[in-house]
């Protein structure tokens, strides 16, 4: 029986990076594989045949490793951490009254 070897190179101020997979993308697929275990015990202990879980569960799999694989990708390291802040930043910041505004901050003050 012979055993697979997967090497996980990390260089220095490198990402972790596996099968194409980098950084904090691993994460997400692990605990993405956990769910679908959990999902494939509960739908197997419910009563379902096993080959019906199994195909479901494949799927899911599949459909799992695609969008993380794309996201790692299309977002690289960091990207889809800097895409959620730059979603959470205002458009624009709208002053109509800059006495209004300097009143306030001296009530604060």
């Amino acid at each position: 029986m012979s055993s697979s070897v997967y090497n996980v190179n990390k260089g220095i101020n490198k990402a972790i990076e596996f099968k194409g997979i980098k950084a904090q993308y691993l994460m997400y697929f692990a605990v993405g594989l956990v769910v679908l275990m959990m999902t494939f015990i509960i739908m197997f202990l419910s009563g379902m045949p096993v080959y019906l879980c199994m195909s479901i569960i494949a799927i899911l799999g599949y459909f799992l490793f695609s969008k993380v694989n794309k996201y790692s990708h299309q977002y690289g390291e960091f990207g889809l951490l800097k895409e959620a802040g730059y979603r959470q930043c205002p458009p624009s910041v709208c002053c109509r009254s800059r006495r209004k505004t300097f009143l306030e901050l001296k009530k604060q003050l």
